[in-house]
């Protein structure tokens, strides 16, 4: 059968690609000031963006619902094989409500947990992509992103503490600290738990330690998939864009922008760089 792509929007994925290969994208629920929308289709990124910037409060995540599965599932699957990506279970239940709505469901049904978020999730997506167009049939997809997981790395810079501090990702100290003296946190993410590397002192040192940190992961970029995304901050993502260009000669090298569910706790400001197999 025919295979039929599907994520969550907690897959950060290039919207030329979404296009391409007619990828079905399941959207989780923005909470702002007591009124939802449907990540990316209620409101775009740079609405988001802009909201973020005049509201007082964090906005809210809420999972994509078993219903939401239950009816793209029920639309696709006579036709296809359904090969759907989730963000992290350990961040969303999202991924708990595809497996519910397969399991109520007649058809070639496949869920895969990427244990990652936004960029990181979104290599899964890609690999995916290139699996299809290789005719490979549902299961071995599935099989060929499993195989993908200890290639995966995702690191990303917020420019600032504060939206983590109201979320209550870091402290109120770390945070007054960490603004004061200008302290760039680096995250990562792997086994779908998000950590802290390390913190880099000024705005300009960052893009090279995202670089490092990825060069530090891998002896050579020729047959490897690495993607960039920035929020809210284009003038920066321009920079480590060039950067990139510069130091890695990777197999390709996608741009994308980071989704509300990542910037609802990061802020609108944001750079990321992602790389896998």
């Amino acid at each position: 059968m025919k295979i039929k792509l599907m994520c969550d929007s907690l897959c950060d994925i290039p919207m030329e690609l979404a296009e391409k290969h007619n990828i079905e994208i399941i959207p989780l629920t923005i909470i702002i000031e007591d009124k939802e929308y449907k990540d990316g289709v209620d409101m775009t990124e740079e609405e988001f963006y802009e909201t973020m910037k005049k509201i007082k409060t964090v906005p809210k995540t809420s999972q994509a619902t078993y219903m939401q599965f239950k009816e793209a599932f029920d639309k696709y699957k006579d036709e296809y094989s359904i090969v759907c990506i989730s963000g992290s279970s350990k961040s969303s239940g999202t991924y708990q409500s595809a497996v519910m709505a397969k399991n109520d469901t007649d058809g070639d049904i496949h869920i895969f947990d990427t244990l990652n978020l936004s960029l990181g999730s979104g290599q899964y997506v890609i690999k995916a992509c290139e699996l299809i167009d290789e005719g490979l049939d549902a299961k071995s997809i599935v099989d060929g992103l499993e195989a993908l997981r200890e290639s995966v790395n995702l690191f990303f810079v917020p420019d600032s503490l504060e939206y983590l501090k109201r979320s209550g990702r870091v402290s109120v100290t770390t945070a007054a600290i960490g603004n004061m003296l200008s302290l760039k946190p680096v995250f990562s993410v792997k086994d779908g738990n998000i950590s802290l590397l390390t913190k880099v002192r000024g705005k300009k040192n960052v893009i090279h330690k995202l670089i490092d940190l990825l060069k530090e992961q891998y002896d050579s970029f020729e047959d490897k998939n690495v993607m960039i995304g920035c929020g809210a901050n284009k003038n920066e993502f321009e920079i480590l864009k060039k950067e990139v260009q510069e130091a890695i000669k990777a197999k390709n090298i996608y741009l994308t922008r980071g989704g509300a569910c990542i910037c609802s706790h990061t802020g609108p400001d944001i750079i990321a760089i992602s790389c896998s197999n």
